[in-house]
């Protein structure tokens, strides 16, 4: 009793609320100033849990790792600071309650009325601007500006209107969540302006938040600006500190018209394969005929600047087996491995990456950190990670291919009739197994750079040869119709039983089978390869972006063809996409 009473005496004294609790979560006394938190009398021998939510053991647990509780009550906000009576283990327990609530509303105003930084651009403007006649493009140009500056006054953000195309806005924390809840908005209003071009306008957003200061934001949406335009527009990008978020990327990519690009890219990567001693060519993990057929286009050019060129490739499976050992049986190319590599490799070496622009895609992640000197050609919606500082960088996704990019590049960096038949027919073969055989994501350009492969000596025979598969493999693609699943809104998904060495292979004929079937608008097929690996092939017709539901899964592609690589079974992978498309 005397005890209670010492307690009772010391807690009176403290200027903050507080109370005891005992080992069975009692309240053993509180002191005067616990009206400040409860707003009912008397809570001595009230359950401490009934009262605020909080297990006994979870207070003792706070005690011994010298952490808080936070507890929101009585339209206030406190911090419960725990203390042991005594050393015993059982000891009762002294919960006092400090009032944040100043200091809370302080930091949710400060993170309201943070700066953000939106940069905005109107995409494809140089091929809308060739494509329409002076007063339909002022008249358009000038519905784009009020909307763009409407959207501003709405959200109460001072915009600047840097040239025709771009604009910087800058606005509060709290009118982006406006924004963000609304999901970008106006990316729909800007693509319902009618125009005369045969695509519509379209934008692209990069937002930056959080830096410490405002010179930090600002790189952080010119970072996010990268990643939308290197996605293919008509999207905001969101990029905080350590998380970067997606909105939009509705619209399929629209080609650009102007070779102008290519041509300047062409003549930088031939200056800098002449001022190189040894150049490596690296693709993806498990190549595809993209990857190989740019490799051996990449290697010609080399070969024309009278470079020595190696081609990294540890393990040739499946489909690539032919074209492969025909390319080895030539003695055109020098084909290393993994640790021949890393021995040649040093700070002058060039490095080519082709398809593929991510670390953790590529065949080899420690040429990386060897050399400076890196090169990246690729076709793929830029990703969150992508190889940092490369001194040339060639990422276009409206490109149907990395194929159809690097036969641009040979036409002007090389004379006529400089690739040989093989190197002509592997490009044409890229360029048709990534575009379905011309049937997706195929634009003027690709067939002009089908048409230059053409006359180099492809042979349009020899090249469907190479998809042809065995008897087994098509066995397998049949089962695996027959077997598919339909869910609702037009998804059909499908699972390859099964090891299969050209299981990537089997997998995109399989998607791209499902998809000739009347009502459905995307599928989904997985199956193992030889190796035990899980990938998955994704397509559609376009109101679904698979792009965005593989990304999820760690891979990447377009809005219509895209794929992932996982550890997990291709049940369990098929599961993840079912609840993603929820």
């Amino acid at each position: 009793m005397a005890k209670i009473l010492f307690e009772k005496e010391i807690s009176s004294k403290i200027p903050l609320p507080v109370c005891i609790i005992n080992s069975k979560g009692k309240v053993v006394s509180a002191n005067e100033h616990i009206g400040d938190v409860f707003i009912y009398d008397g809570i001595e021998d009230a359950d401490f849990f009934a009262l605020t939510g909080i297990k006994t053991s979870d207070l003792y647990s706070k005690v011994d790792e010298g952490t808080h509780f936070f507890l929101e009550r009585n339209g206030k906000q406190f911090k419960l600071i725990i203390s042991r009576e005594s050393g015993e283990e059982d000891a009762n327990l002294l919960v006092f309650f400090y009032d944040i609530t100043n200091f809370e509303n302080l930091k949710d105003r400060y993170n309201d009325e943070r700066v953000c930084v939106l940069r905005i651009v109107i995409d494809n403007y140089d091929e809308f601007e060739a494509s329409t006649l002076p007063e339909m493009r002022m008249r358009i140009t000038a519905a784009a500006d009020s909307v763009i500056r409407q959207w501003a006054a709405k959200n109460e953000g001072s915009i600047n209107k840097l040239n025709n195309s771009q604009y910087v806005m800058y606005c509060q924390y709290s009118h982006l969540e406006n924004i963000i809840e609304n999901k970008f908005g106006i990316l729909d209003e800007i693509r319902q302006i009618e125009t005369e071009a045969d695509f519509p306008m379209s934008l692209s957003i990069g937002v930056g938040v959080g830096g410490k200061n405002l010179i930090t934001t600002e790189e952080y949406s010119r970072a996010a600006m990268d990643l939308a335009r290197g996605r293919g527009g008509d999207q905001a990008v969101i990029k905080r500190v350590s998380k970067i978020e997606y909105y939009g990327g509705k619209m399929q990519t629209v080609e650009k018209g102007n070779k102008g690009k290519s041509r300047v890219i062409a003549h930088a990567l031939k200056q800098l394969i002449e001022q190189s001693k040894k150049v490596i060519i690296m693709g993806h993990v498990h190549p595809d005929m993209d990857c190989f057929g740019s490799a051996l286009g990449i290697h010609r050019l080399c070969a024309m600047c009278g470079r020595t060129a190696y081609i990294l490739l540890d393990e040739v499976i499946g489909s690539l087996q032919e074209i492969y050992e025909q390319a080895k049986e030539s003695d055109n190319y020098i084909f290393v491995n993994n640790k021949k590599a890393e021995s040649l490799a040093d700070e002058d070496t060039l490095l080519i990456i082709v398809d593929t622009h991510r670390p953790s895609y590529v065949e080899n992640r420690n040429l990386l950190t060897m050399t400076e000197r890196i090169v990246v050609i690729d076709h793929h919606r830029k990703a969150e990670d992508y190889v940092e500082n490369p001194i040339l960088s060639y990422i276009e996704s409206y490109a149907s291919s990395t194929a159809e990019l690097v036969s641009e590049i040979l036409q002007y960096a090389a004379p006529k009739k400089t690739l040989i038949k093989l190197e002509a027919e592997a490009l044409l073969a890229g360029m048709t197994i990534d575009t379905n055989r011309f049937a997706v994501k195929t634009g003027v350009r690709t067939f002009e750079a089908a048409a230059w492969l053409r006359r180099s000596g492809a042979d349009t025979a020899e090249v469907k040869r190479f998809f042809q598969t065995d008897l087994e493999a098509f066995k397998i693609r049949a089962k695996c119709i027959a077997a598919a699943d339909f869910h609702e809104k037009g998804v059909a998904t499908s699972i390859c039983e099964g090891c299969n060495e050209d299981a990537q292979v089997v997998n995109s004929q399989v998607a791209d089978e499902l998809l000739t079937i009347k009502d459905i608008k995307a599928s989904f097929v997985a199956g193992r390869t030889s190796q035990r690996k899980t990938v998955i092939s994704a397509r559609s017709l376009g109101e679904i972006n698979v792009q965005v539901i593989m990304e999820k899964l760690g891979g990447g592609g377009h809005l219509t063809t895209a794929g992932a690589q996982v550890d997990c079974s291709p049940e369990e992978v098929i599961e993840k996409v079912l609840e993603l498309l929820k």
